[in-house]
């Protein structure tokens, strides 16, 4: 880590922004399968305690290097909610969702439908951040979408709530990415800032949730707490909830709000098949696995459009743009 100091820069190094996706793609992929693991093979009943046990890693974390003065962001005084809202709501609402629809949804379906987010965060941007996109971008946000569609229509093992989840999930996500970038700019914030602040202010609130439902409860007599492999996926699922935040906070400092949702895209085609064979809980179908193929290749297609297909300047200025009137 090193130190941050507030605002972003204008530009930034194509091989930053490639490895800064590259490093959010691989962190997405293993906590996918990391939570899956905890919630769905181990049975763990409460995706909230573990999102707990992640925001506490991200302050442990954080605080330390900040001690240690490897990292620099505002010390807390008043002006840091009002500085940060609404980032801790959807932060929590991503967490909650997030974690709930990946005990509810198997693996391909789970990333199926997250990419529902995509199409939500190109609508955000155009609204809240005023940007404008190549037509071919957004055909290729169509054909994901579209693939998500088909996959859905012959999910087998169709779940009411588990789909209100996952699309709350993309809501939240789509929203987070998009108020992120916009507050990474924020003077005193910085990437750490962002990370820390948003986690101070959730987990708390989140504490008392959960001891007031009874989740807080269900996880503390959990009985495979004296099982060895357990307890290393439940910490490394603590852990890798940090490096998942940092990474989609560096991933939305060097690229767009919009690239850092499609990444997960990238990860999805590994996260996709594996998940037919690993998991379980998925039913094949030939329409469902139709459905997975469109969408990973209009993932990959958006992908080869941002980080390899680069007009030239004076082209791009005249190619077809994608801008919503308000």
């Amino acid at each position: 880590m090193s130190s941050d100091s507030g605002p972003e820069t204008a530009q930034h190094s194509g091989l930053l922004k490639f490895y800064s996706a590259l490093f959010y793609a691989g962190s997405s992929f293993v906590i996918t399968v990391v939570n899956k693991t905890v919630l769905t093979s181990f049975r763990f009943p409460s995706y909230m305690c573990l999102a707990i046990g992640q925001m506490l890693a991200t302050l442990v974390v954080l605080y330390a290097a900040k001690m240690s003065k490897r990292v620099q962001f505002q010390d807390l005084d008043r002006s840091i909610p009002f500085k940060i809202f609404p980032l801790p709501l959807l932060f929590v609402g991503n967490h909650i969702t997030g974690l709930a629809s990946t005990k509810k949804l198997s693996l391909p379906m789970f990333t199926v439908l997250r990419k529902f987010t995509i199409l939500m965060t190109m609508i955000l941007e155009v609204y809240i951040l005023r940007k404008t996109f190549p037509k071919r971008l957004v055909y290729s946000v169509v054909t994901i979408v579209l693939g998500a569609l088909v996959a859905a229509s012959s999910d087998l093992a169709f779940d009411l709530e588990a789909y209100a989840f996952i699309l709350l999930n993309d809501a939240f996500t789509a929203a987070g990415g998009v108020y992120t970038k916009k507050k990474l700019g924020a003077e005193g914030l910085g990437k750490y800032g962002v990370l820390f602040y948003n986690a101070l202010i959730i987990v708390i609130p989140t504490f008392l949730a959960s001891a007031l439902t009874g989740d807080l409860h269900k996880a503390v007599t959990f009985e495979d707490w004296v099982e060895g492999t357990f307890v290393f996926c439940f910490l490394m699922s603590c852990f890798m909830g940090f490096v998942l935040m940092y990474s989609i906070v560096l991933c939305s400092y060097y690229n767009s709000a919009l690239t850092t949702t499609v990444v997960g895209a990238i990860k999805n085609v590994a996260v996709a098949y594996i998940g037919i064979f690993v998991g379980g809980d998925y039913l094949f179908s030939w329409t469902n696995f139709l459905g997975l193929s469109i969408c990973m290749s209009g993932g990959l297609m958006y992908s080869y459009l941002t980080f390899i297909d680069k007009p030239p300047a004076s082209k791009t200025e005249e190619s077809p743009q994608l801008k919503i009137e308000t």
